[in-house]
Parts: structure tokens; C-alpha cells; sequence
């Protein structure tokens, strides 16, 4: 991958050599976190009947410039021609088209971005096909020896059409240009199993994908910052990144732009998301300073959340009661999730106010905690809600297990909720299933072509139904267009959703093994649990260094480990 020169260039004038710039952009210019890099095409999928000569030429290397004679004949695309090209995984960026002389005339193409073959042959309309949030079907005039520059989206196909009645155009080359923070990964994870590998990567990249402006939860939609789809990200950001500007940015813009009078996104849960979120990025990274400037809004909202309790300790919670889309109308599970919610909320602010020096706040969610510990749920039999019960210590763990999370299967899971199902799966010491239900689950995505993880999932999709990387064939389902629900019908479905990359956080703290327990992991557990692997070895970042560690089961099932901790790093027990 090749980094665009502008971005280099202004980046470093800009960190310390801004007199260089004219005056005005010395002034005004304010420096992008977001770096670009040049994505190649991978493969053609598919091209119309006529119309098109010469498409492989998109394969072969240029320079992605404009030239006056080309090395190699270009495409060639003549009026009604078309054709889908494969950048070969999931980007979130823009798409350059290079065209070269045409007579007398400015063609018009059509474009169509897709996170799937599919979504680039859908008419706009058609079964949830889109243009919100980001425009990804559209139709441009394109230039004579030039090049047209057309999104941002988010995407891994492009269907192009020329529209044009009369002109043939040449169009010697098109390159995506990936947009994301360029960022190391310090975290790692490698295993026995090829396949939690490749999760893993996965589930990284799925959140590298969204790490933006701000943190966002989708980069087709819905590119916005969603403090529910933040707990997972942030989890596998500390697990893969460590410490990244854009976590307490996204947070300070939500607590910003709402008063605490409000719910943050208007949904009850994900103002108490943002509490649990602040917890667990001070013991990530040990920053009091800035969690001492959350002090005035965190205590009045942890105040404000004690009065949505009853006298019998049930929750009251208004606003959008939602947890998960597939409990979304289940009134029953809603309730049992926000009881649990509110009772680590009360939890957590216990700990926060502790630390901030707040002792009525302290003494106000203590008791607040345990009065919500007088009502138990009527249990809905749904995993999620049973999980946030189990973490909560609300209902037992191993009972949760048995009888609700580990019942069919990995049905019933959401690529969100599903994150906290593995973490009550781990809290009963059942690694094994939770191992299982990521193979199937999050796997069953990357067996129909993912290269990223989606809004939501059923492995009941999969049953006769054609991958996401190649056109439908005949008698099959389309697993983009033809399921989903609630706000993801058919193609409105993302399929980069940073919500779903909860397995690389859990598999990092599970199976790796490491847990901070003091802020900034000044002190670290590190309890390896590898299940059926034979051995797992991987990093795990800390505001001190990277830890690194291998750990391999000997013939008598014990796990001998190699652990090395960066200066200023403790293990305990």
C-alpha cells in the first residue's frame, strides 16, 4: 500500500514546520488524524454481456495518473457496458476513476458502491438498497484525461456503468483510496486454530475500519458515534491499539451534545454505556486527569439514573429501553438487561466516585446497587439479557451457563449482546463453549466471504444461500438483500459494524489471558485458558509497553507459560 504524498507532506509541516505553509493554511488548517493509502483491484467479478473489452487491464499495475499514452490498452467500456470490480476486503474511503481522451463529449457513468456483489446490482429503493449517511449510488460526468474522485463510503465492490448514449471511454485504471488511522497494531494473537486467527484479525480490523473523526459504528451506515457500539469497540481498541485520541473524543462529543437531563442517542442504556466505558478505559490507561473532567456530568447523571429505581428495586428507566435489535420487542428481556445495567452502573459509579473523591455519590449508588438487587427479573429465556444477570452477579453464573446461553447453540446471539454472552460464558470458566460459539458464529460470517463483521447475524441466513462475494446464483438466497430486520433491512445491512469485534477483545483477555487490575495496568492477572488449543502466543498493549506472552499446553494439560512484561508492569495472582 502506498500513502498519498499530500497527507505525508502536510502532516509533517503541520507538527513543527507550519511557517512553510502559506499564511492562511498556517491559520486555518487543522491536521487530519486520517491517513489515505492507494487499494489496487483484486479481481473482476463480473461484466455485462457487451460493452466491455479489455477489463483485466485494471489488474495490471499504473501509475494512477493520467497520461497521454498508456503502457498497455485500457479498459475499454462502450455505451451500455458494465462491469463489478473486487478490491478484495472491506474498505471505508473514496474511489478514483482515471479516464483518457474522449471526443467531444463528457460521458456519464453510473457508480455503485457494495459491501456485496448484490448491493452493486440494487437499484436504489430495492430491498433496503441506499444512499444514507453516505452516498454510494450515484451518477457523475467524467473527465477527458483527468480523474474523478467519488465518496467516501464504505465498500469492497464497485459497479461502474457508462451511461453514455454515443462514447466508448477508455479508462486506463480506478484504485480505491482506504481512509482509516494509521495506527500500529500492538496487540496481536495467534493460536493452534487458524480459524480464531483469522477472527481475531478480523474483528480488529472490523473496529480499525470505524476508528474515523470519532468512532464510529458503521463506515457505510451509519457512521456516526453510538455509546452502545462503543463498549465493544473500545474493548478491542484497548486489546489491539491501547490508547487512541479518537476513544475520549467520541465520548466528550456525545457528553457534549447532550444534557444530562437526556439519554445519550436517546437510549437509556447507552448513557450507562458511557459510565461503564470511562471505568474501563482509567483502568486501561490510568489517566485521572481526564477522568477528573467527566467529574461534574458523571456524578449528576449516576444521581439522575438512582431516581429511575423503585422502592422495590425494579428499574424505570424512559427514553428508547433497547439493549440489542433481536430483544428490541421483547418488553421482558429488555427489562431483566436494563436491571442488570443499571445494577454494574451503580457498581461502577461506586468505584468512580470513590476515586473522585465524591462520598454521597459514592454512598448514593452503594445503595442504589443494592436496592436493585431486592427484584429479580422475570427471566425472558433470551441469552442476552440472562448474560448482563450473570455479569452483574445477579444470577449465578454457571446456572446462567447451563440452562440459558449454552441452550441450541449459537442461536439467539446478536454480533453486539453476543460480546457479553462469551464474557458470562468465561465468568462460569466455560472457555470451551465460548471458543465454539466464535468459530460458528463469527465464522459462519467469513464462510460466506466477509472480510469484516456485520450489524447482525443468523447462522439460519446461511442455509442455501450464495456468498456475499460473488453474484447470487439461481435458486439461492441473498444473504445481504434478502434478510435483516428493524433499521437493517436487505442492503441498508452494514456489514462493517464495530459492534461485532467483541472476539478479539475476549479472546485476548480469555485465552491469552490478560486482565488489568490497576489503573493503567500498572498490575495485571494474566490466567491463560486455552480451551482446545495446543498453544496461543500474541502482545497485549499498556500505557508502559507491550506484554508479550506464550503459552503452551504440556502432555499432563498443564499450560506452561512465557511472559514478558514491559518495566513498570506487575503480574499478580
Amino acid at each position: 500500500m502506498r500513502k498519498l504524498s499530500i497527507v505525508s507532506a502536510l502532516a509533517g509541516l503541520l507538527t513543527g514546520h507550519a511557517s512553510a505553509l502559506p499564511e492562511f493554511l498556517a491559520v486555518e488548517a487543522k491536521k487530519s488524524p486520517l491517513s489515505n493509502f492507494f487499494i489496487q483491484p483484486q479481481r473482476i467479478v463480473w461484466t455485462s454481456e457487451k460493452g466491455v473489452a479489455n477489463a483485466d487491464a485494471l489488474l495490471k499495475p499504473h501509475p494512477g495518473q493520467a497520461v497521454l499514452k498508456d503502457a498497455a490498452p485500457p479498459l475499454k467500456l462502450a455505451p451500455g457496458g458494465a462491469l463489478v470490480i473486487d478490491f478484495g476486503r472491506e474498505i471505508t474511503g473514496s474511489l478514483e476513476i482515471i479516464t483518457n481522451f474522449q471526443k467531444d463529449t463528457t460521458p456519464r457513468f453510473r457508480v455503485r458502491f457494495g459491501e456485496s456483489v448484490a448491493e452493486t446490482m440494487a437499484e436504489l429503493g430495492e430491498r433496503g438498497a441506499q444512499n444514507d449517511h453516505a452516498i454510494r449510488d450515484m451518477i457523475v460526468n467524467v473527465p477527458w484525461l483527468g480523474k474523478t474522485t467519488l465518496g467516501p463510503s464504505g465498500f469492497r465492490f464497485v459497479r461502474i456503468d457508462n451511461l453514455d448514449a454515443k462514447a466508448t471511454v477508455d479508462v486506463p485504471h480506478v484504485q480505491a483510496v482506504l481512509t482509516l488511522r494509521d495506527v500500529p497494531y500492538l496487540g496481536s494473537f495467534k493460536s493452534s486454530d487458524e480459524r480464531l486467527n483469522q477472527i481475531w484479525e478480523t474483528g480488529a480490523y472490523t473496529v480499525h475500519l470505524n476508528m474515523q473523526e470519532y468512532l464510529w459504528d458503521g463506515v457505510k451506515r451509519d457512521r456516526l458515534v453510538w455509546l452502545g457500539d462503543m463498549h465493544p469497540e473500545v474493548s478491542v481498541i484497548s486489546a489491539v491499539f491501547g490508547h487512541n485520541d479518537v476513544v475520549p473524543e467520541s465520548l466528550d462529543l456525545i457528553r457534549d451534545i447532550t444534557p444530562v437531563t437526556d439519554w445519550m442517542n436517546g437510549i437509556s442504556s447507552y448513557s450507562m454505556w458511557w459510565i461503564i466505558i470511562h471505568e474501563e478505559w482509567y483502568l486501561q490507561n490510568g489517566d485521572l486527569a481526564y477522568l477528573r473532567e467527566q467529574k461534574p456530568y458523571l456524578m449528576d447523571l449516576l444521581k439522575r439514573l438512582s431516581t429511575f429505581v423503585d422502592k422495590d428495586g425494579r428499574e424505570t428507566l424512559d427514553g428508547m429501553r433497547f439493549l440489542d435489535w433481536p430483544t428490541a420487542n421483547d418488553k421482558k428481556a429488555v427489562h431483566e438487561g436494563l436491571q442488570a445495567m443499571m445494577g454494574t452502573t451503580m457498581e461502577s459509579g461506586v468505584r468512580l466516585a470513590t476515586i473522585l473523591g465524591d462520598a454521597e455519590t459514592a454512598k448514593l449508588c452503594a445503595d442504589t446497587a443494592a436496592r436493585l438487587r431486592l427484584h429479580t427479573p422475570e427471566p425472558s429465556g433470551r441469552k442476552s439479557p440472562a448474560a448482563l444477570l450473570s455479569l452483574a452477579g445477579m444470577r449465578e453464573a454457571k446456572e446462567v451457563s447451563d440452562h440459558v446461553l449454552k441452550k441450541d447453540g449459537p442461536k439467539d446471539l446478536s454480533t453486539f449482546y453476543g460480546f457479553y454472552v462469551l464474557n458470562a460464558l468465561a465468568k462460569s470458566g466455560d472457555i470451551p463453549t465460548g471458543l465454539d460459539f466464535i468459530s460458528k458464529y463469527w465464522g459462519g460470517m467469513l464462510d460466506v466471504g466477509a472480510t469484516s463483521f456485520w450489524e447482525d447475524f443468523d447462522l439460519a441466513w446461511t442455509e442455501n444461500a450464495g456468498r456475499i462475494d460473488e453474484p447470487v446464483p439461481a435458486g439461492k438466497k441473498d444473504i445481504h438483500g434478502d434478510f435483516g430486520a428493524h433499521c437493517y433491512i436487505g442492503f441498508r445491512h452494514s456489514f462493517a459494524h464495530g459492534w461485532a469485534g467483541g472476539p478479539t477483545a475476549w479472546l485476548s483477555r480469555n485465552v491469552l489471558g490478560v486482565e488489568s487490575v490497576a489503573p493503567g495496568c500498572a498490575k495485571v492477572r494474566i490466567t491463560p485458558k486455552l480451551g482446545h488449543l495446543d498453544w496461543v502466543e500474541g502482545t497485549y498493549p499498556t500505557p508502559k509497553g507491550v506484554i508479550k506472552l506464550r503459552h503452551e499446553k504440556q502432555p499432563d494439560g498443564s499450560v506452561k507459560s512465557t511472559i514478558g512484561l514491559p518495566e513498570g508492569v506487575e503480574r499478580v495472582e
